[in-house]
């Protein structure tokens, strides 16, 4: 086997070459390292926001023992500033039946004082309400579970619900 200078001599490559190949390398994974950890940013502060995705879990999740505690882990339900939401609450209907609630004739004003109009659903609907007992901080949240059935209430827009806005038992 030949040595790797010999090799080289042979190939017409000198040192030099590769020495002046080593700047750009050096950048080109600087660069690379920079829009991989942007991407990764900025995909990190867009969160899920749809009402399927924060409230409705159909089927239900059969984690029962610790329902609320692995529901909003896995889904990252939190504050805006990573605070825990006191209260959270996850559907357990079919996403046409909540659809449906757009059509219902049960129409007000929405309980958190906004000047939108609130759709109540005509039916109940089965629930678990997620009540905060410990932490302040995401992801260190403690949930109490309580299944209920009652009335949701919805805002609605051309396509279908938009915001849950609470329930009505």
């Amino acid at each position: 086997m030949l040595p790797v200078r010999a090799r080289a001599r042979r190939a017409g490559v000198k040192a030099r070459d590769v020495k002046g190949i080593l700047p750009l390398m050096v950048l080109m994974v600087i660069v690379f390292l920079l829009l991989l950890f942007w991407e990764n940013e900025t995909t990190e502060d867009i969160t899920l926001t749809s009402i399927e995705h924060l409230h409705v879990d159909y089927p239900q999740n059969s984690a029962l023992l610790r329902y609320c505690n692995y529901m909003i882990l896995q889904r990252v339900i939190r504050e805006p500033d990573h605070a825990c939401k006191k209260l959270h609450v996850f559907i357990h209907e079919r996403p046409q039946k909540i659809n449906s609630v757009c059509t219902s004739s049960k129409q007000m004003t929405c309980p958190n004082y906004s000047d939108s109009s609130c759709f109540q659903s005509e039916t109940r609907f089965r629930m678990t309400v997620c009540q905060l007992i410990d932490g302040t901080r995401y992801p260190a949240c403690r949930y109490q579970i309580a299944p209920i059935e009652g009335f949701i209430l919805v805002t609605c827009d051309d396509l279908g619900p938009v915001n849950f806005q609470g329930y009505i038992e």
